[in-house]
């Protein structure tokens, strides 16, 4: 069941990932500029850091960030899991199965973290120097200028450069997935190569700031070297992946049964306080498992040492093996402040008949929170409305404030509803029965309205007679407590008048049809929001919405779109909240998905052997990143036959 921790086992959209393809393609447009003249009438601004606001938290002679332990000691080996395979270590090929966290070979100009928790954890707004040291641009972003740091070295020991920056800016480009290098070409207008150490990006004339500075530096950088002697392609499923300057690089492998990342004995850069308490652990170990029952058997024997929970039904029950009984695994419930995936039933909006939005709300009907919280999922999940839910963005009551009048500055693209409307929440169910008669009640009168009716047989047709078919696509990889949630939901909906069924296919192929938009109706996620950026065309607007994996509903909106761009004009962060808020509110109103429940918490179980910093920051858990491994517990379990 979806929690903070559970992701779609094909999808593993982490902000490292999200950085890595959007901010690539963002900056891969090598135009070339005429000359070296960058006069410009605005203050120029010189930093370790960047953000949009100008409000960075840390100073230019930070130690380290305030969340991580600067004295945690290196060692040991954390052994996480995953379910379905892989076939290939190449994150950015557009065809094939890559291996988890395959994507972290490549540092970018500001940092970002290697198995993907934001950088840094404690601010959503700000960026700090990896690659580059220094950060020039004026006041109006129309251009910046990366000074790179001449010690920073690929996995290789070779130098990593400017020329290394601008090679992967046109790889990207012309081998990068289409969406975003189309995007690109909008925003980008060109990239030269000052000296060996320093880049200069500049930026269309007349389109939004709001992340472009952030995106060019969130570019992985590879090495120029290597593709040209190895001849690999972007775009083309390898065993290899590309050479970057991680303080991780792959140390074994074997294809659909794990692989391992061992930390780089010679990373170049340990000494940097951004990378300080940082990447404590010698090796990162990933276990596959062909399914859900035997990935948990692999954590209670040992095979895998750290998990993070996503079922409600075993993390209510399931919890009761010996390990756990005497005190070799321990659980531990923990807060973090970011909203819940919107994870839900998506409708693919490029089928026509879920075009209608009285079909989509009708559809909505026929789920039952109340009766699957309690009768799936041990009553421990809370109904989610919002694709910001618990946050400051979360859209409530009717337009007002500063929302209002955002609102009011879009002109007729918003409807005269939309300001006497509540925000759209998830309607109520009766707990003790799965099928809610008035609930059924209001769906068949939507349908009607939409054009179909029950005929003498139960199901819904149209005047041609037509029954209203919906196939749903799930992977073989789907756990238990999800599939029975899916399958309660296809029953139910069948009862409704639906003619619906549900189809389970292997992850391969899952994954597959979910990038060709091949699928009526799918368990997975959006992206939720709490900052502005250009991704959120990418996650929601229309100019690529057919191709874009991001956006899994092909969702296509004026409304929207006018939002979103509105959002990135904005220039304080009051002025961006209410653009979110509207945001939220719209994607609401056009109900472009089903909302499930979500766990507030995350949970995670381990052996006892990992610790982490007392007070853990609001944007991530970070159990790869900043926890440490104790060597004294680790000898203990082994003493106790615990592990192996």
């Amino acid at each position: 069941m979806p929690s903070k921790v559970e992701t779609n086992q094909f999808l593993n959209l982490t902000r490292r990932s999200m950085l890595g393809m959007m901010g690539s393609s963002a900056v891969a447009l090598g135009l070339g500029m005429p000359g070296r003249v960058f006069a410009d009438d605005h203050e120029i601004i010189k930093s370790h850091g960047y953000s949009f606001f100008g409000d960075l938290k840390y100073p230019a002679d930070y130690a380290h960030f305030d969340y991580v332990n600067p004295d945690a000691p290196k060692g040991g080996e954390i052994s996480i899991s995953t379910r379905g395979g892989f076939d290939g270590l190449n994150r950015f090929a557009s065809k094939g199965r890559p291996a988890q966290f395959s994507d972290l070979t490549g540092e970018s100009m500001f940092a970002s973290g290697a198995f993907g928790t934001p950088i840094p954890s404690d601010s959503l707004t700000d960026a700090y120097g990896l690659l580059a040291h220094t950060v020039e641009y004026p006041k109006n972003k129309t251009w910046c200028i990366f000074h790179m740091r001449p010690e920073a070295r690929f996995a290789d020991g070779t130098p990593v450069t400017a020329h290394d920056a601008l090679f992967t800016h046109n790889l990207f480009l012309e081998q990068g997935i289409r969406s975003y290098a189309r995007s690109v070409k909008q925003r980008i207008s060109g990239a030269e190569v000052l000296d060996d150490h320093t880049i200069r990006f500049s930026f269309v004339d007349g389109i939004s700031r709001r992340s472009l500075i952030s995106q060019v530096g969130g570019t992985p950088v590879f090495s120029k070297a290597w593709y040209e002697k190895t001849g690999e392609r972007l775009d083309e499923p390898s065993l290899l992946m590309p050479m970057g300057s991680s303080p991780y690089i792959v140390e074994d492998f074997e294809i659909n049964r794990y692989i391992i990342y061992k930390r780089n004995p010679d990373y170049w850069g340990n000494h940097l306080p951004v990378n300080k308490g940082r990447n404590n652990f010698d090796r990162i170990r990933i276990e596959y498992f062909a399914d859900d029952a035997a990935e948990f058997e692999g954590f209670k024997s040992g095979a895998y040492t750290f998990r993070a929970e996503g079922s409600t039904k075993r993390w209510a029950t399931g919890y009761d093996f010996p390990a756990v009984e005497n005190g070799h695994v321990k659980r531990e419930t923990l807060k973090s402040g970011t909203p819940p995936s919107p994870t839900g039933f998506i409708f693919n909006f490029q089928r026509e008949r879920f075009q209608d939005i009285r079909v989509r709300e009708a559809m909505a009907l026929a789920f039952n929170f109340e009766w699957t919280s309690e009768s799936l999922q041990y009553g421990l999940t809370s109904q989610r409305h919002s694709f910001s839910q618990d946050t400051e963005i979360e859209a409530k009551g009717v337009p007002e404030g500063a929302e209002k009048a955002f609102l009011e500055s879009l002109g007729d693209v918003v409807p005269a509803e939309f300001y006497t409307l509540e925000a759209v929440r998830a309607h109520e169910s009766n707990p003790k029965t799965v099928t809610d008669r008035r609930n059924k009640r209001k769906s068949l009168k939507l349908m009607q309205d939409a054009g179909w009716t029950v005929g003498a047989d139960g199901l819904l047709r149209n005047s041609d007679g037509e029954a209203f078919e919906i196939q749903f696509m799930l992977s073989s990889a789907t756990s238990d407590t999800a599939e029975a949630i899916i399958t309660t939901y296809v029953e139910n909906l069948k009862a409704f008048g639906f003619t619906a069924k549900s189809e389970k296919v292997d992850s391969a192929q899952m994954q597959q049809r979910f990038l060709d938009k091949d699928f009526d109706l799918i368990f997975t996620r959006n992206q939720s929001f709490q900052t502005s950026g250009t991704g959120l065309r990418q996650f929601y607007g229309s100019e690529t919405a057919v191709v874009s994996s991001w956006n899994p509903q092909s969702l296509q909106s004026d409304l929207v779109d006018a939002i979103v761009d509105a959002s990135l004009a904005t220039t304080s962060r009051e002025e961006e909240v209410a653009s979110l808020m509207a945001l939220d509110r719209a994607l609401r109103y056009l109900r472009i998905q089903v909302p499930v429940g979500y766990v507030a918490e995350d949970w995670v179980a381990s052996y006892d052997m990992y610790e982490h910093p007392e007070d853990l920051p609001p944007l991530a858990v970070g159990y790869l990143d900043f926890w440490w491994y104790n060597k004294d517990k680790h000898e203990a379990l082994k003493a106790a036959g615990a592990l192996r």
